[in-house]
């Protein structure tokens, strides 16, 4: 056996599987659901402050349209992607 035969078959044991996700296709999404969820959160904590006198009504609509605009935006890009998976099962094979 050659001695390249043997260091390929070393740098091919050494790949990862392919049934591994890559890790920068999935940080990216990780951090749009962390700020989605960020952008919730902080919405529920004006609006409990709001109910208990601890911010100011502007605080309170500047946090809802925020959160209004994130669950849209979500809403959205879910309805994008089910007409695409739609559309893939319509190709013929």
């Amino acid at each position: 056996m050659e001695l390249s035969a043997v260091s390929a078959a070393r740098g091919y044991a050494a790949l990862r599987p392919a049934t591994e996700p890559e890790t920068g296709a999935t940080t990216g999404f990780q951090a749009l659901a962390r700020d989605f969820a960020a952008t919730l959160r902080t919405g529920e904590e004006t609006a409990k402050a709001a109910m208990t006198g601890g911010a100011d009504p502007h605080a309170l609509v500047q946090a809802l349209a925020q959160t209004e605009l994130a669950v849209e935006t979500v809403i959205t890009v879910r309805n994008r992607v089910v007409e695409a998976y739609q559309e893939i099962l319509r190709m013929p094979v």
